[in-house]
């Protein structure tokens, strides 16, 4: 009598295991797909805010390089000044880099992945 009542307490011990292991594994690939989505979503964003922007920036350039040209009387010299601003933006971004891009990328990858 207690043998029946010890193996029946371990069969319903081993079922809620196994439900309790099969749960754990769907909420663990459920959570791994949030995690993913939310990361593809924003790389997604990411990536059309940026061609939008570089798409206005390119236009814009153009037009300072010619307004300039206007100014200097010559296109090179429009041009090349155009060039030199974005050279001088791009010293100060890798002397920068860390403070203005790693950080904050950093942040809000750590964020959006531990927050989940």
């Amino acid at each position: 009598m207690a043998f029946e009542e010890l193996k029946e307490n371990t069969e319903y011990i081993k079922e809620q295991v196994h439900s309790y292991v099969e749960h754990s594994l769907a909420y663990y690939k459920l959570k791994f797909f949030r995690v993913i989505m939310k990361s593809s979503v924003s790389i997604m964003k990411f990536v059309l805010v940026s061609i939008s922007f570089l798409m206005v920036l390119f236009f814009c350039s153009l037009a300072l390089a010619f307004a300039l040209s206007i100014y200097f009387g010559s296109y090179a010299l429009g041009f090349v000044s155009v060039a030199g601003l974005y050279t001088i933006l791009t010293l100060l971004l890798f002397i920068f880099k860390r403070k203005l891009i790693e950080g904050p990328f950093l942040r809000k990858c750590s964020k959006m992945f531990f927050n989940s």
